[in-house]
């Protein structure tokens, strides 16, 4: 021990510290149920979550017009959980998620080369039984983006 040092001393806290409890718990009917395809956005440039980012679920029809099934805007956590308000089967075939790059990269004063991202892709089931979850993440920049299928 080093003499010249002053003994550190423990100090206590009277009051343990209140906690506000959950005004409401959350049950099965409280939280949201979650879309059978969904996505996850995360700003690259910046390296934390794309929140308020526009997203529109569309799904492809016979003819090369696509019908709008959803639409929302990512939350704090850059997700978008409820597109799809049916809890039906997801049903096989062509769906794109329409992303509005524009609008958020503009929104922080940022110019980037794609006004918006477009990601088609294609719902099979399996075995014949309806398709599962598919979730669909984005890794966005101003000037680049990737996508995969995610878990």
């Amino acid at each position: 021990l080093n003499p010249n040092l002053e003994p550190r001393t423990r100090t206590s806290n009277p009051e343990p510290e209140r906690r506000t409890p959950n005004p409401e718990p959350r049950t099965k009917d409280t939280i949201p149920r979650m879309s059978a395809i969904t996505t996850h956005v995360l700003d690259t440039s910046l390296g934390r979550p794309a929140a308020g980012l526009r997203v529109v679920l569309e799904r492809g029809g016979k003819s090369s017009e696509w019908q709008i099934v959803g639409h929302g805007e990512t939350d704090e956590d850059g997700r978008q959980r409820t597109l799809m308000a049916d809890q039906g089967p997801l049903e096989s075939g062509l769906y794109r998620l329409v992303f509005d790059t524009r609008r958020y990269f503009e929104g922080r004063a940022v110019r980037a080369l794609y006004p918006s991202v477009i990601i088609t892709f294609e719902v099979t089931a399996d075995d014949g039984k309806s398709a599962a979850h598919y979730h669909i993440p984005l890794l966005l920049s101003p000037f680049g983006y990737t996508t995969y299928r995610g878990s």
